[in-house]
Protein backbone atom coordinates (compact mmCIF):
# COMPACT_ATOMS: atom_id res chain seq x y z
CA UNK A 1 0.00 0.00 0.00
CA UNK A 2 1.37 3.35 -0.99
CA UNK A 3 1.78 5.87 1.96
CA UNK A 4 -0.52 9.07 0.60
CA UNK A 5 1.14 12.57 1.47
CA UNK A 6 -0.92 14.76 3.66
CA UNK A 7 -2.31 17.11 1.54
CA UNK A 8 -3.30 20.67 2.65
CA UNK A 9 -4.17 22.87 0.17
CA UNK A 10 -5.72 27.12 0.66
CA UNK A 11 -7.83 28.30 -1.90
CA UNK A 12 -7.86 31.83 -2.15
CA UNK A 13 -10.10 31.76 -6.39
CA UNK A 14 -12.79 34.52 -5.22
CA UNK A 15 -10.90 36.38 -2.63
CA UNK A 16 -7.05 38.01 -2.37
CA UNK A 17 -4.78 35.89 -0.02
CA UNK A 18 -4.17 37.96 3.29
CA UNK A 19 -0.16 39.38 3.02
CA UNK A 20 0.50 37.71 6.31
CA UNK A 21 -0.39 34.37 4.99
CA UNK A 22 2.38 31.88 5.25
CA UNK A 23 1.29 29.07 3.79
CA UNK A 24 4.21 26.19 4.28
CA UNK A 25 4.38 27.03 8.19
CA UNK A 26 0.73 26.67 8.37
CA UNK A 27 0.62 23.70 6.37
CA UNK A 28 3.37 22.43 9.47
CA UNK A 29 1.17 24.51 12.32
CA UNK A 30 -2.18 22.38 11.03
CA UNK A 31 -0.53 19.40 10.85
CA UNK A 32 1.00 19.61 14.45
CA UNK A 33 -2.03 20.38 15.67
CA UNK A 34 -3.78 17.27 14.12
CA UNK A 35 -0.76 15.03 15.45
CA UNK A 36 -1.33 16.64 19.23
CA UNK A 37 -5.04 15.30 18.90
CA UNK A 38 -4.06 12.06 17.47
CA UNK A 39 -5.10 12.29 14.07
CA UNK A 40 -3.52 12.52 10.77
CA UNK A 41 -4.15 14.60 7.78
CA UNK A 42 -4.96 13.14 4.79
CA UNK A 43 -6.69 15.74 2.49
CA UNK A 44 -7.85 19.17 4.14
CA UNK A 45 -9.09 22.10 2.11
CA UNK A 46 -9.06 25.50 3.00
CA UNK A 47 -11.31 27.57 0.90
CA UNK A 48 -11.57 31.41 1.33
CA UNK A 49 -14.54 33.44 0.54
CA UNK A 50 -16.52 36.55 1.22
CA UNK A 51 -19.42 37.30 3.43
CA UNK A 52 -22.09 36.47 0.65
CA UNK A 53 -20.18 33.37 -0.76
CA UNK A 54 -20.32 31.35 2.59
CA UNK A 55 -23.85 32.65 2.65
CA UNK A 56 -24.89 30.78 0.14
CA UNK A 57 -23.23 27.61 1.34
CA UNK A 58 -24.84 27.58 4.72
CA UNK A 59 -28.53 28.21 3.12
CA UNK A 60 -27.69 25.49 0.10
CA UNK A 61 -26.10 22.60 2.79
CA UNK A 62 -26.98 23.74 6.18
CA UNK A 63 -30.99 25.74 5.90
CA UNK A 64 -29.14 28.42 8.10
CA UNK A 65 -29.74 32.10 6.20
CA UNK A 66 -27.01 33.49 8.98
CA UNK A 67 -23.38 34.96 7.96
CA UNK A 68 -20.98 32.98 9.72
CA UNK A 69 -17.08 32.97 9.52
CA UNK A 70 -16.61 29.39 8.96
CA UNK A 71 -18.02 26.06 8.08
CA UNK A 72 -16.34 22.70 8.19
CA UNK A 73 -17.45 19.84 5.98
CA UNK A 74 -16.63 16.89 7.31
CA UNK A 75 -15.18 14.09 4.32
CA UNK A 76 -14.07 11.86 6.55
CA UNK A 77 -15.29 8.05 6.51
CA UNK A 78 -14.70 6.31 9.23
CA UNK A 79 -16.71 2.84 7.59
CA UNK A 80 -13.36 2.36 5.09
CA UNK A 81 -11.12 1.98 7.70
CA UNK A 82 -10.00 5.53 7.63
CA UNK A 83 -10.79 6.82 11.72
CA UNK A 84 -8.36 9.01 12.77
CA UNK A 85 -8.05 10.60 9.59
CA UNK A 86 -8.91 14.01 8.24
CA UNK A 87 -10.65 14.55 4.98
CA UNK A 88 -12.67 17.74 4.61
CA UNK A 89 -13.42 21.03 3.18
CA UNK A 90 -13.67 24.11 5.64
CA UNK A 91 -15.05 26.80 4.17
CA UNK A 92 -13.86 30.70 5.56
CA UNK A 93 -15.33 33.80 5.16
CA UNK A 94 -12.31 36.46 5.45
CA UNK A 95 -14.77 39.32 5.62
CA UNK A 96 -16.66 37.96 8.83
CA UNK A 97 -13.24 36.96 10.39
CA UNK A 98 -11.96 40.10 9.81
CA UNK A 99 -15.46 41.87 10.99
CA UNK A 100 -14.75 39.67 14.65
CA UNK A 101 -11.44 40.46 14.96
CA UNK A 102 -12.10 43.93 15.09
CA UNK A 103 -15.30 42.73 17.54
CA UNK A 104 -12.69 40.88 19.30
CA UNK A 105 -10.06 43.48 19.22
CA UNK A 106 -7.29 41.35 18.17
CA UNK A 107 -5.62 41.25 14.55
CA UNK A 108 -7.06 39.68 11.40
CA UNK A 109 -3.95 36.96 11.41
CA UNK A 110 -4.67 36.42 15.21
CA UNK A 111 -8.43 36.05 14.34
CA UNK A 112 -7.97 33.76 11.14
CA UNK A 113 -5.49 31.41 12.97
CA UNK A 114 -7.62 30.73 15.47
CA UNK A 115 -11.21 30.20 13.24
CA UNK A 116 -8.29 27.89 11.03
CA UNK A 117 -7.70 26.10 13.97
CA UNK A 118 -11.50 26.32 15.89
CA UNK A 119 -12.36 23.82 12.11
CA UNK A 120 -9.90 21.34 12.45
CA UNK A 121 -10.09 21.09 16.00
CA UNK A 122 -14.31 20.27 14.98
CA UNK A 123 -12.72 17.34 13.05
CA UNK A 124 -10.83 15.99 16.25
CA UNK A 125 -14.53 15.99 17.32
CA UNK A 126 -14.49 18.81 19.41
CA UNK A 127 -17.82 20.42 19.82
CA UNK A 128 -19.31 24.21 20.41
CA UNK A 129 -23.15 24.00 21.39
CA UNK A 130 -22.88 23.58 25.02
CA UNK A 131 -20.95 25.60 27.76
CA UNK A 132 -18.69 23.19 28.97
CA UNK A 133 -17.99 22.34 25.00
CA UNK A 134 -17.26 25.96 24.09
CA UNK A 135 -15.01 26.14 27.09
CA UNK A 136 -12.99 23.54 25.89
CA UNK A 137 -12.94 24.90 22.31
CA UNK A 138 -11.76 27.96 23.02
CA UNK A 139 -8.78 26.57 25.66
CA UNK A 140 -7.75 24.49 22.58
CA UNK A 141 -8.14 27.25 20.92
CA UNK A 142 -5.80 29.17 22.86
CA UNK A 143 -2.95 26.19 23.10
CA UNK A 144 -3.35 26.10 19.11
CA UNK A 145 -2.44 30.32 18.42
CA UNK A 146 0.15 29.34 21.58
CA UNK A 147 1.52 26.55 19.45
CA UNK A 148 1.64 28.80 15.91
CA UNK A 149 3.50 31.06 18.13
CA UNK A 150 6.16 28.34 19.20
CA UNK A 151 6.15 27.49 15.66
CA UNK A 152 7.00 30.84 14.18
CA UNK A 153 9.60 31.74 16.78
CA UNK A 154 11.87 28.39 15.99
CA UNK A 155 11.22 29.02 12.90
CA UNK A 156 12.05 32.68 12.26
Amino acid sequence: MINKKMAITFHFDEISKPTFFKTTKLKSWLKSIAAKEKYVIKELNYIFLDDEGLLKINIEYLNHDTYTDIITFDNSDASTGSAGKIESDIFISLERVEANAKKFNTTLENELHRVMAHGLLHLCGYKDKKKNDIEIMRKKEEACLKLWNHLIDIQS
